[in-house]
């Protein structure tokens, strides 16, 4: 799907399947949604460039995602998507600046781009321009970056108090409390990762797109370039910080889950104290031999079994007096 959008923000729809010989000369912005090849080729005939393909998004070295060609500027990012779910994803996006027109490729809905058409009529007329687009669209991705480590400081939070809260030795006795809690420690790791991956790679089209030279000659443009390059270093900061408090609450928790294993050991070796001696005197007891005095004795059994609470409860006194149980 192609959609387009005029300086007057009016929304277009462009088809393959019906072609126009040319573009409305105020189309500023061209955002392809999972195009087909036929609409990549309707988009080459049009703007007279090389569309890159879905897999040449998938490229990694930096001279493959980020370079001029003819005076046209490609770049390729890697944006978080699907963050309010289970499995966070990073999807790559392109954006082609062709002459005074934005181009962006994109296989994936980020929410960044739905927000940012939303609020496409806040832009100011002055600042309707293909490069201008950009960097609103860049700063409204950030801004979405943003949000989402605000909100994972707040889930982060939230779970840190089910896990250490005052109420949390009561939920820690439901079964395999801690063991979900680190399933969640780990959704938010998985998420962070992805965050902090899309900011490396915001912050190298950053420095690439401050050298344009349609950015360095437009005064308002390079400016906002600049801010947004203060922003992404912020929140990487940011990230790592959560980062490391996260995986304090992972330590924090195998502690616990450590403790936890250890008062059962503890169970198992109050109850060997207990049961191992007097195991051990009827094991001697029981053993059939033909000669053994204490067979004839009258008080024989009751002596036996005295001598059994004996062995218990003074090794467990003992133990207990040392501070070991």
């Amino acid at each position: 799907m192609i959609n387009a959008y005029r300086s007057t923000c009016e929304a277009v729809t462009l088809s393959a399947q019906q072609p126009i010989a040319e573009l409305y000369p105020d189309i500023i912005w061209i955002d392809m949604l999972n195009p087909t090849q036929d609409e990549e080729r309707y988009i080459e005939t049009l703007l007279g460039i090389e569309v890159p393909t879905r897999e040449d998004l998938k490229d990694i070295e930096p001279s493959s995602r980020l370079y001029i060609d003819n005076g046209n500027v490609f770049m390729t990012a890697s944006l978080i998507c699907k963050a309010e779910t289970d499995v966070p994803q990073l999807t790559d996006v392109a954006f082609i600046l062709a002459g005074n027109r934005l181009v962006t490729i994109r296989y994936a809905e980020p929410k960044s781009f739905n927000l940012f058409i939303a609020a496409i009529s806040r832009v100011s007329g002055e600042q309707r321009s293909g490069a201008q687009f950009l960097l609103k669209l860049l700063e409204t991705i950030v801004d979405r970056t943003a949000e989402i480590l605000e909100r994972s400081v707040t889930g982060i939070d939230q779970l840190s108090a089910s896990i250490f809260g005052s109420q949390a030795r009561v939920k820690r006795k439901a079964p395999r409390f801690l063991e979900d809690r680190l399933g969640d420690i780990a959704s938010y790791h998985r998420l962070l990762s992805k965050v902090r991956d899309s900011l490396m790679s915001l912050s190298r089209l950053q420095t690439f797109l401050f050298s344009v030279p349609a950015i360095q000659q437009d005064k308002d443009a390079k400016e906002l370039c600049r801010s947004i390059g203060r922003d992404i270093p912020s929140l990487s900061e940011h990230a790592s910080f959560i980062s490391g408090n996260l995986s304090f609450l992972l330590d924090a928790s195998l502690g616990l889950i450590n403790v936890e294993q250890n008062a059962i050991i503890k169970i198992f070796s109050i109850a060997s104290v207990v049961f191992l001696p007097p195991t051990l005197v009827a094991s001697i007891y029981g053993m059939n031999f033909h000669i053994m005095p204490e067979l004839d004795w009258t008080y024989g059994y009751p002596v036996a079994v005295c001598v059994m609470l004996l062995s218990a409860v003074i090794p467990f006194l003992f133990f207990r007096w040392k501070g070991w149980l």
